[in-house]
């Protein structure tokens, strides 16, 4: 089992889910008392995000290279960034450090592309939605071409993101907010839902929808186990060393 580096904290709110899955998901393929091997280097998150609102790409990249070193050092095989806004930095972390970045655009082109989905609405923090490195990734990469949600509701977006969900509050209010603005969005000819931030899972899930939706929470961490664990073994058997002994 290779040792996973994550670097969270971007909230830990979700931090805390991939945390969870992780280790669920390694309990469920290995059984027994298995769980996932981890190493996490945490941000505050209160020191990240007025440097995004700020602008601060540079800094905020070479924060990411040094918190995937101090991973890579510490004995991670791969790493992840707990973050789709963060990966604005992918490019230069792989290019710094010597072990896999699970991408979570590739994992999440992946699975639309495993879809009939191919005009996928992405939700996500405003930098993730307008920037254009996550969409041209998708594009480039996956032929899928996102859409980005109209305003005012990819403002409301945004702001439910770092006002709500990344403080952990979840209100009815604001689910209504994003299944109205989802609806409109689909009488554009939207195919299916990216959760494009990995709290949105805190707020909708796929029983929301009558069309895909893609958490990309949860399929990172299905991408990282991929990476980390073993192929299927057969069962262990039982040898004379370590049967019980004979009384």
């Amino acid at each position: 089992m290779k040792m996973l580096g994550l670097i969270g904290g971007l909230s830990w709110e979700s931090t805390a889910i991939y945390y969870r899955l992780l280790n669920e998901g390694t309990r469920q393929r290995l059984g027994g008392l298995h769980s996932a091997r981890l190493l996490l280097w945490s941000f505050d998150f209160a020191e990240i995000a007025p440097r995004q609102a700020n602008g601060e790409w540079d800094g905020l990249t070479l924060a990411m290279v040094e918190a995937g070193d101090h991973l890579y050092r510490s004995g991670a095989d791969a790493l992840l960034i707990c973050s789709n806004t963060m990966h604005l930095a992918a490019p230069a972390l792989s290019q710094s450090i010597p072990i896999p970045l699970v991408h979570i655009g590739d994992a999440a082109g992946n699975a639309i592309r495993r879809s009939s989905c191919r005009r996928p609405l992405l939700l996500g923090t405003r930098f993730t939605m307008e920037q254009g490195f996550y969409v041209n990734y998708l594009r480039s990469r996956f032929d899928i071409d996102p859409m980005i949600p109209a305003e005012p509701f990819r403002s409301a977006v945004h702001e439910i993101i770092y006002q709500e969900l990344c403080r952990g509050l979840v209100r009815p209010e604001s689910k209504r907010c994003f299944l109205d603005g989802i609806a409109d969005m689909r009488s554009r000819g939207v195919d299916g839902v990216i959760f494009g931030c990995t709290e949105i899972g805190l707020l909708l899930e796929q029983s929301d929808f009558a069309i895909p939706t893609f958490d990309t929470t949860a399929i990172h961490v299905e991408a990282a186990l991929d990476l980390a664990l073993p192929p299927d073994r057969p069962a262990e058997r039982i040898t004379a060393s370590s049967a019980a002994p004979d009384i």
